[in-house]
């Protein structure tokens, strides 16, 4: 099991949340997303996976949410 801590911009509300949440799970792997909300700031998104996630997979996923994935944090 892997978990990777992503930070992403733009989201304000809980409707974003579920907007990140859905499109990152269906990358294949994924067993949870839990996403600390930071209105108008840079929001942590955590992701659990069966194994260490590619970058530009996770972008993607955040891009057709909407959002922008400015990187990875420890």
């Amino acid at each position: 099991m892997s978990t990777t801590n992503y930070e992403v911009t733009g989201m304000t509300c809980g409707h974003c949340v579920s907007s990140v949440t859905a499109e990152i799970t269906k990358l294949a792997g994924v067993q949870s997303v839990d996403v600390a909300l930071v209105r108008d700031g840079t929001s942590r998104v955590v992701v659990s996976s069966d194994a260490h996630l590619s970058l530009d997979d996770v972008r993607a996923a955040v891009d057709e949410a909407g959002y922008e994935l400015v990187g990875e944090s420890a």
